[in-house]
């Protein structure tokens, strides 16, 4: 038997209630063996978000634009950068293809089914997951190439590269299809834990590999011309008397930064192992359900309580953190010029200081959820809600 939690949207509730869940599932367990929805009748929210602090601003900040693609439902939805075209998805079926530049709208189709995941593109191709583990697959123009269907339900982005659509299906079958005629070219099974988060761990190409992110505090680094399996490790390694206090599941994409790749864990901790063969360089006691970001001398988290750490890229020591933005429910942080942003479950940005943490911008968007993982588009800073706005920021 395996048990979900309900794809949980971090921005809308807190994570005691998502715990409260766990336990319930945990007392359930013997009544069946379906996905059960800890979630289905209504929760109390009892952590209550941090007010935000008076600051003096030092960074002028401007919407350079802004749209609406539709909203995220119960999913995970980011954006996808390929040179100057932005690529997004919402939970209706909708996926566009938008200048980043300026947010002109290149074009807009719907995949004629409700979307569980998306997007991943490589500029010629832009594939998405739909209901009941379908994966389908768009031309540049936006017209279907080909659907094939995943061993079981897809939460996690499609990630293309390598003439390869991959995906991840939460009984955590990696599978690869040819990008041109959908042909299944490999697979690669991983066993699941008896209890995991609902969620959209993620994958990452990186040279010759993919990265995959996976529940038990699991990485994987498969290549791609055959699945052979490369190196795996240990982000972290379950630990505790109950399934619930077990869970460990890596969070948000895997961070490559050079000859590293990061990975952070829920009730777990932050990792680096050397990208060629998966050797841990450093690991620290963090607990985060977002990724991470980094820069040439910084890895960037924010922890489930609402704190963002810095912490030396080379050695992990703690250069700063920021316990200012306590249960607003933090997107995965991005290192962005002089800043390091994150946003929040009311839809604000924070800007903080990259040298010391401080607040130094701040600007609200549509007052619903910062989702998924945030991107960097030249000059600009893309996000997008679980409203379904997308905006393009940038600083003065």
């Amino acid at each position: 038997m395996r048990i979900f939690a309900k794809s949980v949207d971090f921005g809308s509730m807190a994570r005691l209630s998502l715990l409260s869940g766990l336990i319930l599932l945990a007392g359930l367990a013997g009544t069946g063996c379906s996905s059960l929805n800890p979630f289905a009748s209504s929760t109390t929210v009892r952590n209550t978000p941090a007010p935000l602090i008076d600051f003096k601003p030092n960074l002028a900040l401007r919407s350079v634009w802004s749209t609406t693609i539709g909203k995220a439902g119960n999913y995970s939805f980011s954006p996808v950068l390929v040179e100057d075209s932005l690529f997004v998805a919402a939970a209706d079926g909708s996926i566009a293809r938008l200048n980043a530049k300026n947010g002109q709208l290149l074009w807009r189709i719907n995949a004629d089914t409700a979307l569980t995941a998306g997007v991943g593109s490589d500029g010629n191709v832009v594939a998405v997951a739909g209901e009941k583990g379908s994966v389908l697959v768009f031309d540049d123009a936006g017209k279907l190439r080909w659907k094939k269907q995943a061993s079981s339900e897809v939460l996690s982005a499609p990630v293309v590269g390598g003439g390869l659509v991959i995906v991840r299906s939460v009984d955590n079958r990696i599978t690869a299809f040819d990008v041109s005629s959908g042909a299944r070219r490999w697979s690669v099974q991983r066993a699941t834990p008896s209890l995991s988060l609902r969620s959209a761990p993620g994958l990452v190409i990186a040279g010759s590999n993919v990265i995959v992110a996976l529940p038990a505090g699991k990485l994987l680094a498969v290549a791609l011309a055959n699945g052979a399996v490369r190196w795996e490790a240990s982000v972290s390694n379950p630990r505790g008397a109950t399934e619930l206090e077990r869970i460990a599941d890596v969070s948000g994409l895997p961070l490559v930064l050079g000859r590293s790749v990061c990975a952070i864990t829920y009730q777990g901790r932050l990792a680096c192992f050397d990208v060629s063969n998966g050797a841990l360089r450093w690991a620290k006691d963090l607990s985060s359900d977002v990724g991470l970001d980094g820069d040439e001398r910084f890895v960037f988290a924010a922890d489930e309580r609402g704190t963002v750490h810095a912490l030396a890229r080379d050695t992990g020591l703690s250069a700063w953190s920021n316990d200012k933005l306590q249960n607003r429910h933090l997107s995965a942080p991005i290192s962005f010029g002089r800043a390091v942003v994150v946003g929040d479950g009311q839809g604000f940005i924070h800007f903080l200081s990259r040298e010391d943490g401080s607040f130094i911008g701040r600007i609200a968007i549509d007052g619903s959820p910062v989702i998924g993982t945030p991107l960097v588009a030249g000059a600009n800073l893309i996000f997008q809600t679980q409203s379904g706005t997308v905006v393009a920021l940038a600083s003065e």
